[in-house]
């Protein structure tokens, strides 16, 4: 558990340079099986790209430069429940294990609205510990979207 917090706080460190941004405040961090990290977060707004959510520019760039579109062995470390789309590319990449903080009652897919990653109709369930840090990723979301409201 202590190493999930070593990674989560690095998957948080992502979430506020998006904050600092003007993107919401989401980060992620892929350990592959051979231990090399990635981090990205959210960049739907800079970009235009509605998939440009962390965990999907995680998944891409690890599989970039591994030269593998599977992910095998491989954890995940979010800082909010992923979307459908995001647990879509989970399942397809085949990540070993999905951590993540907060949870998302309107787009969650993994455990709050849908439950994508334990659907056994799926080819592939990853290993799933929620709740990570889940306050302290609350709190920058709740503070992002706070400071959003006052400035329209």
């Amino acid at each position: 558990m202590n190493s999930d917090i070593y990674y989560m706080r690095k998957a948080m460190q992502q979430a506020e340079i998006a904050a600092e941004k003007g993107e919401v405040p989401v980060g992620a961090l892929l350990i592959t099986a051979d231990a090399r990290e990635f981090v990205a977060h959210n960049a739907p707004i800079s970009t235009d790209d509605a998939s440009a959510h962390a965990e999907m520019r995680v998944i891409r760039e690890a599989c970039r430069q591994t030269g593998n579109y599977r992910l095998t062995g491989s954890t995940l470390y979010v800082t909010l429940e992923p979307c459908m789309m995001c647990a879509g590319v989970i399942v397809h990449a085949r990540i070993s294990r999905v951590v993540y903080a907060a949870s998302d009652a309107k787009t969650g897919a993994v455990e709050s609205l849908y439950r994508v990653l334990t659907d056994e109709r799926l080819n592939h369930q990853p290993e799933i510990t929620a709740g990570v840090m889940a306050e302290e990723s609350s709190t920058l979301l709740k503070s992002f979207f706070k400071s959003r409201r006052k400035k329209s």
